[in-house]
């Protein structure tokens, strides 16, 4: 065990000095950009329709080609080429399923004819405050107001369904919209 040990360690000593020094990344990708950018750019088109996502893929390959420089420089190990498809493929393709699991995108213009709702806290207090002061109303009042607002009838419709005269509905509708306007309106103090 030990002895295998020592020996796969010496292997990959006199293998790392039969390659000579690691390779510049950057001249590297520098020749594998002059030799196989155009033809990676035609492949990967091929697969995906979309040219920008297509050049987004190519350079992203190209950047795992600048990480990867050492293993691309040799060349027992495979072509460079073989491995700019190989790579360009997995990752065409992985953005093709990312793009499957997820909904399409939609352009912030899509949004705009779409209008924004305000802010109806103000309608909401309004609408109980006018409950509450609905309910503070004597009933006699209050029903006056509901045949003659809620129901859409008029005085002498509301006088008929509540079998009262049509002047006692006209004075007690005065008397409930006055007491709901004095109740309503802001008092010195809340301003």
């Amino acid at each position: 065990m030990v002895n295998s040990i020592a020996s796969r360690r010496e292997d990959e000593a006199r293998a790392s000095e039969s390659y000579g020094p690691a390779p510049d990344p950057q001249s590297v990708v520098n020749q594998l950009y002059g030799d196989y950018f155009a033809a990676l750019q035609l492949y990967v088109s091929r697969i995906i329709s979309d040219p920008y996502q297509a050049e987004d893929i190519v350079q992203e390959t190209m950047v795992r080609a600048w990480r990867h420089a050492d293993a691309l420089s040799r060349p027992e190990l495979g072509s460079a080429w073989g491995w700019l498809k190989k790579v360009a493929r997995n990752i065409a393709i992985d953005k093709i399923r990312a793009r499957r699991a997820r909904p399409d995108e939609v352009e912030e213009s899509a949004g705009i004819g779409v209008g924004i709702l305000g802010d109806h806290s103000d309608d909401v207090l309004t609408s109980m405050s006018v409950a509450n002061v609905l309910l503070e109303l004597i009933p006699e009042h209050r029903s006056v107001l509901y045949e003659v607002y809620f129901a859409d009838r008029t005085a002498a419709g509301a006088a008929d369904v509540l079998g009262i005269p049509v002047g006692t509905v006209k004075s007690r509708l005065h008397y409930a919209l006055r007491k709901l306007k004095t109740s309503l309106e802001p008092t010195e103090l809340a301003a």
